[in-house]
């Protein structure tokens, strides 16, 4: 029996053999001659990178693989998730409700053509030519209710936005024909934002009575902005659940073509998907694909043959879908969503349909596209289309449809107010925004005995850790900071505020480019020993019921990275979350982060945040790129006391800011200008004393002169430069008073300070920085508010078009001159 079972085997092995060659061209290539492009015009089959074999077998192969359905994953490198993809590519699919998809797609197209007929002209970037979206994304939400997912954290730009609010979101179509009427201009003078890019939240109710809450976060035009905020919230919620929380709470990120291939915070927020400090569990990635960016095509917006390619730098599935074939696209929302739950993975599903109208209903499209568009004229919407390919009438419903929303935008026009789409979450109760309220603030002082108490906690280490030599002499001296024998620097200042902090139950985060040593070797909040490097972290190690401490070294990204600590401290209000630039003009590549989300986000959207940036900012002589960390763009920013600006000048200073900023109930971002040659110098540490004090200090006076002719206020590295030199000078006739904090401005205060020294005949307005830049515009109007009729003077290097020097020698001369002009008998006219 064996002998003659022997070829039947061989030949079964021969033809198994044969199929996993032949099944293997078309998992690898066969994406590149799917039916992708519904207009057939941009995306035409290409031929094969090797023969294209024939027969039955291969038949089969291109059916599965080169259909209206394409995937990308042999790029993967772990087998189980590659077999777990073939095996959904390569059975025949299930049956879809078709009814039900169709009744989406008569709700998508018809709420997308009753605003076209009603508000003809205005602006609402359309999602027809994609209205595959809203059952893609019922499918998604009804997959997910059955795999744990509780809630839903969608980002996406204006395409289709208000028909996602709509028909996936839940919101009625009455509030968003409201938005269109613009009712009451009064109430959002100054503020508020057009109707596509405010948030919404609602409910989502699947077949069998689970219930997942949505969540579609608020985004300006600066389309992928909004990616690494969205991760950030997510990570949030994900930590107030803790375990099980990443299977909890699924990130949807929802991108355009275009911007999915040109903009460069996409690629950075790609490359957190597994990294330990920024990791969701798996983002479903969606490309509402209209094959056009503005009037660009494809040819124009990338260098490869698809959007998505950047996307295969990870070893992550990519599924493209003509988005007028329905059932393709809802099978694929379930293999997606499957997949990230099952594997914790990121996924992307490009949805390549087109754009019926321009850009923003009122381009001209023709212009550019005049064939495409030709096409585009005649064609159908899908929920026709789709109808007929399932052989159903859709005309009743369609004209139900029709009525109810043709009744709702009627209901609209006498609306008398805007309606609120969204709803905060309970934890923010305890928090406000607007204006400061001096009775909300609180007191920060620690006793000399509490001090000590944590520098002990923070000194300690395990037995046998093999502690750096180096390491280990600071952690002596930061001993002796708290038995009161030297002075306290910023370094040990911050983890003591830190560890109180943790002690009471405040969650502490904080990020940035070698944030766990320091870049200035200043924090060593994580100790590596030197044998085995496992790392251990004092704070972590306060008592047994502390908060959670947490300190990432993160990718080297400004914007992804800002965005995310921005989108965690929206969702974790009690917590201290802090970026840190590792020098403070790094920060300008994540300027957009800055002025649309973390100075606008309360004027805009209502939404407030208590995120601290901590910009190591100084003239050092270390070249124009390592000094300032742009004072003066802040300052610009700065209205309705939307944020806070500070610059500490001494360690207990810094201590008390940190600990104001998590204590009190008023939630505003935080920007910290912090020092760095000033990190150990003795003229910015402070006492054991300093810290007993009962707050922050908006306004430091000058206590250590008598009627001193002239007054210098003054922030920062200069205000100590000059007390330095008026020290060598044993020069009396001069007062320092440092602004601790520029905005919101602390008038009396510094009236207070000024008025200390009433026969001073000038105050001098002193920085480091050049004229057209550092707070000297924003300042001086407001000294002379405050000057009692005497002059009001300045000096700082002239104006120029870089921030500082590129010489050392140059930087210590230009220096000099300030003091000595500063200290002298004139200041220079300003």
């Amino acid at each position: 029996m064996a002998t003659k079972a022997e070829p039947l085997q061989q030949a079964t092995a021969v033809e198994q053999n044969e199929r996993e060659v032949i099944f293997d061209i078309f998992r690898r290539w066969g994406y590149l001659q799917a039916s992708l492009d519904p207009l057939g015009q941009y995306l035409p089959p290409e031929p094969f990178p090797t023969p294209t074999p024939e027969g039955e077998l291969a038949a089969e192969a291109r059916s599965y693989y080169c259909g209206t359905i394409a995937a990308e994953f042999m790029h993967i490198a772990s087998p189980e998730q590659r077999q777990w993809l073939e095996e959904q590519m390569e059975r025949q699919p299930a049956k879809e409700n078709q009814k039900h998809i169709l009744t989406q797609l008569i709700h998508a197209d018809l709420f997308e053509q009753v605003i076209q007929s009603r508000y003809l002209g205005t602006k609402r970037f359309s999602l027809e030519g994609l209205t595959a979206l809203i059952p893609f994304l019922d499918r998604v939400l009804e997959v997910s209710s059955g795999l744990g997912v509780e809630k839903m954290m969608i980002a996406m730009s204006h395409r289709g936005r208000l028909n996602v609010m709509t028909n996936t979101v839940g919101r009625a179509p009455s509030e968003i024909f409201t938005k269109f009427e613009d009712v009451d201009p009064r109430s959002t003078m100054g503020g508020g934002d057009v109707k596509y890019h405010v948030g919404a939240t609602g409910d989502y109710t699947s077949p069998d009575g689970k219930v997942i809450n949505i969540h579609l976060a608020s985004n300006p035009s600066h389309l992928e902005a909004i990616d690494p905020v969205v991760l950030g919230r997510t990570r949030a919620k994900q930590e107030r659940i803790g375990k099980g929380g990443k299977r909890a709470i699924l990130p949807l990120i929802i991108h355009g073509d275009a911007a999915f291939a040109g903009q460069g915070v996409l690629a950075e927020t790609l490359n957190m998907a597994t990294l330990h400090g920024y990791n969701v569990g798996g983002t479903i990635h969606v490309i509402v694909n209209n094959l056009l960016g503005f009037t660009a095509i494809p040819e124009e917006s990338n260098s490869s043959r698809f959007s998505t390619d950047i996307a295969k730098r990870l070893p992550i599935p990519i599924f493209h879908v003509n988005a007028e074939d329905p059932d393709a696209v809802v099978r694929v929302a379930a293999i997606a969503t499957a997949y990230r739950q099952r594997f914790h993975s990121d996924i992307v599903v490009d949805l390549v349909g087109y754009r019926r109208h321009g850009h923003s209903e009122v381009d001209d499209p023709t212009v550019t596209q005049p064939r495409r568009y030709a096409v585009i004229k005649d064609r159908p919407p899908l929920y026709q289309l789709y109808a007929k390919s399932i052989g159903v009438d859709p005309t009743e419903e369609a004209q139900d449809v029709q009525k109810e929303l043709l009744d709702d935008q009627k209901a609209a026009t006498k609306a008398d107010h805007k309606p609120k789409l969204h709803e905060l979450p309970s934890y923010w109760d305890a928090y406000k925004g607007g204006e400061f309220d001096p009775t909300d603030e609180v007191t920060t002082g620690l006793s000399a005995e509490r001090v000590l108490e944590l520098t002990k906690r923070l000194t300690a280490y395990p037995e046998g850790f093999h502690i750096h030599p180096k390491v280990k002499k600071l952690l002596e001296q930061r001993l002796e900071m708290g038995e009161g024998k030297r002075p306290f620097d910023y370094g040990m200042a911050e983890l003591v505020a830190f560890a109180s902090l943790l002690e009471a139950g405040t969650l502490v985060r904080l990020t940035g480019q070698d944030s766990q040593r320091g870049t200035f070797n200043q924090r060593h909040a994580v100790m590596v020993d030197t044998e085995t490097e496992l790392r251990y972290m004092p704070l972590s190690h306060l008592t047994k019921d502390q908060a959670r401490f947490e300190v990432y070294n993160s990718l080297l990204s400004e914007a992804a990275v800002l965005g995310f600590e921005y989108g965690f401290s929206r969702d974790y209000p009690e917590a201290l979350v802090l970026w840190e630039a590792q020098f403070g003009d790094f920060a300008n590549g994540a300027q957009i982060i800055i002025d649309q989300f973390i100075a606008a986000s309360e004027a805009k959207w209502g939404l407030l945040s208590g995120v601290v940036l901590l910009l190591p900012h100084g003239y050092e002589g270390q070249g124009p790129e390592h000094s300032s960390a742009r004072i003066e763009r802040y300052l610009q920013l700065a209205a309705n006391d939307n944020i806070q600006i500070c610059q500490p000048s001494n360690a207990a200073q810094y201590f008390h800011l940190l600990r104001r900023q998590a204590m009190r109930s008023w939630r505003k971002p935080l920007i910290v200008f912090t020092p760095k040659s000033m990190l150990r110098h003795p003229d910015a540490s402070s006492t054991l004393a300093d810290f007993g004090r009962d707050r922050f200090l908006n306004v430091l006076p000058d206590n250590e002169v008598e009627n001193p002719r002239r007054l210098l206020v003054c922030s920062g590295k200069i205000g100590h430069n000059l007390r330095v030199e008026r020290e060598k000078r044993k020069d009396k006739s001069v007062g320092i008073i440092f602004l601790e904090q520029m905005y919101p401005w602390p008038e009396e205060e510094l009236q207070a300070a000024l008025d200390q020294h009433p026969n001073a005949e000038e105050i001098v307005w002193v920085q480091e920085e050049p004229a057209n830049m550092g707070a000297f515009f924003y300042v001086m109007p407001l000294l002379r508010r405050v000057a009692r009729d005497r002059a009001v003077l300045s000096v700082k290097r002239s104006a120029s078009a870089t921030p500082a020097t590129g010489s050392a020698k140059a930087h210590d001369i230009e220096e000099k001159t300030l003091i000595d002009v500063a200290l002298g008998t004139a200041g220079s006219d300003d």
